[in-house]
């Protein structure tokens, strides 16, 4: 959201805008619009109407709710965002709490928005096919990439020192991303020990990221491949360290079997570093024709894909730049040019 504001304030001088952020809040995500602290807290089981109650005294054109879970009555109209269905797609993979809050209002949700932005064509697929919303209510705003993230030359002191820092090879393959089962860890880590069965002289796998749900059970797994000697996991990596990561490692790895967007497989190839995803939702979208796109079930394809990027260097090459070149073509100013046309239209309607 701290781009999509960035990129608002910079186009939209017309319309007067409220951030509504939590009373908890220590650094704003707005420079120029205007700012709500709110009281009500996020999840709460009357979290609906306590909201409702809470924006009534400002009166709103239009409430915009980026997690999709729109208040019982915010504004004249209302704008959710809805990033993806894993919910509905792998309720296994969600906690008893999540499957609950989320499964309980997206059907409300969805009837009671006036429109519904969409990260992919992907997701919106998904609504029309899953929970019956007319197509013409949801348009589709692909997202943006920080400019930070860019090609770094390999001698800059600062990718140097990272390096140094965290003990890490001069190449890798790299996972960036939740630890948890929807991100199929365990099908990646199999189709990586098959592959140093293959090529002794295979790089470390590096996996960045933080411990989701049922990682203790996917860390069972690990331990009976017996290539824990060959893993570096990195939990204690902050944003503004990413660009170093994507920029040390050959090839990013995500095999996940579903995405609403896929910022990873997006912020490496801005950075120069050759995506191999899943076939899977959202994330053919993101790569288009650059990298490698497999069966997440398909441990021997996520292999093969590996092998591939790591022993083709003509073709390496050549997907390195087609992937600098895509990733230019996303870009947060085009995004918000499709939000601000929809919050245009929605209140032209009114």
């Amino acid at each position: 959201m701290r781009r999509l504001v960035s990129a608002l304030e910079t186009l939209d001088r017309q319309n007067r805008y409220t951030i509504l952020e939590s009373r908890k809040t220590q650094e704003s995500i707005t420079k120029h619009f205007g700012r709500k602290a709110l009281w009500t807290p996020c999840h709460h089981r009357f979290e609906r109407l306590a909201l409702s109650v809470e924006l009534a005294p400002l009166r709103l054109d239009i409430l915009h709710s980026p997690d999709f879970i729109p208040p019982l009555r915010g504004a004249r109209r209302h704008v959710i965002t809805v990033h993806d269905l894993t919910f509905l797609h792998y309720p296994e993979y969600l906690t008893a709490d999540s499957r609950r809050y989320y499964n309980d209002q997206i059907n409300s949700a969805v009837r009671q928005a006036d429109h519904i932005l969409a990260d992919s064509s992907a997701t919106k697929a998904d609504l029309v096919q899953m929970l019956n919303v007319p197509a013409n209510k949801i348009t589709v705003h692909m997202l943006g990439v920080d400019e930070r993230f860019k090609p770094i030359d390999r001698h800059d002191g600062d990718l140097i020192a990272f390096q140094k820092r965290h003990g890490l090879p001069s190449d890798y393959i790299l996972f960036v991303g939740t630890f948890e089962p929807r991100k199929n860890i365990s099908g990646l880590l199999e189709a990586y020990q098959a592959l140093v069965s293959q090529m002794d002289d295979a790089p470390s796998m590096v996996l960045v990221g933080r411990r989701g749900w049922l990682f203790e059970e996917t860390m069972k797994r690990i331990e009976t491949l017996n290539i824990q000697d060959r893993l570096i996991w990195l939990e204690n990596i902050n944003d503004d360290e990413l660009p170093y990561v994507y920029n040390l490692a050959s090839i990013l790895v995500t095999p996940s079997f579903y995405e609403g967007f896929g910022f990873p497989a997006l912020e490496a190839m801005a950075c120069g570093t050759v995506p191999i995803v899943s076939n899977r939702s959202s994330l053919p979208e993101v790569v288009g024709n650059v990298g490698l796109q497999v069966e997440p079930e398909n441990t021997e394809a996520i292999m093969n894909a590996m092998k591939k990027a790591l022993s083709d260097s003509k073709w390496w090459d050549e997907m390195r730049k087609a992937g600098i070149d895509r990733a230019k073509t996303f870009n947060w100013n085009h995004t918000a040019a499709t939000v601000l046309h929809v919050y245009n239209s929605v209140h032209g309607a009114a």
